[in-house]
């Protein structure tokens, strides 16, 4: 049965432990601690925050930081940019949004040749109106879905490459898809490119199909446009559906 220390040591009742020596518990078989108490400056509970420029600021794992299960890599000395986990009630997902700068995108990838891959592939779109012949804005065009539902002919102009590209945080090699939706509109809706955006090979001499930049109204008025960055301020676009 454990006893208290203090009940053996009068001073230690009366004035509590403190100590200027390293404390070896290696040959306990645990060791428990109370909510709130503080390790290495760290409380074991409520928000906690820790500070390291370590590539292993937080390891997680059962070989530690030999391939651990998780890890956070802080060692860049100028980093601003992170991740943000919000969670929801049920049914109302869950949240990673990316800190920092203006424009931050989040980059998943695979390890050498491994790809990534998607239990359910849904994307779920914020939308963005243009109801008359227009310029789109970069913030519209990255939404990823406009929609449109206008009674009469419209014309949606593509921003210029530079402004797309800021706004997508591009570089070459960057592919984006944008959705048109004409489902309520009463007229086509016709795409147009703009300066540093120009038609694809394919959309070039197959104008019927990879081509064709006009969108109809009705239950078929939907179409899927792919914008391919060879620069961060140029795209070639062609359509895809």
């Amino acid at each position: 049965m454990a006893v208290n220390i203090e009940n053996h040591i009068p001073v230690v009742q009366h004035n509590g432990l403190n100590t200027a020596k390293a404390v070896d518990f290696s040959s306990a078989p645990s060791v428990a601690l109370p909510a709130g108490t503080t390790i290495a400056g760290v409380t074991a509970a409520g928000a906690t925050t820790l500070t390291s420029t370590s590539a292993n600021a937080l390891a997680v794992g059962p070989s530690g930081t030999s391939n651990p299960s998780l890890n956070v890599d802080a060692s860049t000395a100028s980093a601003i940019t992170g991740i943000n986990i919000k969670s929801a009630a049920s049914g109302g997902n869950v949240a990673i949004t990316a800190l920092g700068g203006t424009n931050e995108s989040i980059t998943i990838a695979g390890k050498g040749t491994g790809l990534v891959s998607t239990k359910a592939p849904i994307t779920t779109h914020a939308t963005a109106a243009i109801n008359s012949t227009a310029t789109a804005t970069a913030a519209q065009v990255a939404t990823g879905y406009i929609t449109s539902t206008s009674a009469a002919g419209t014309t949606i102009t593509l921003p210029t490459g530079t402004a797309l590209g800021t706004q997508l945080g591009a570089v070459q090699g960057t592919v984006f898809d944008l959705f048109i939706d004409n489902t309520a509109g009463a007229s086509t809706v016709t795409i147009a490119v703009a300066v540093n955006g120009i038609l694809s090979d394919a959309a070039t001499t197959t104008a019927a199909s990879f081509g064709q930049l006009t969108v109809a109204s009705g239950v078929t008025g939907q179409g899927c446009f792919r914008l391919m960055f060879s620069s961060a301020t140029a795209y070639t676009f062609t359509r895809v559906a």
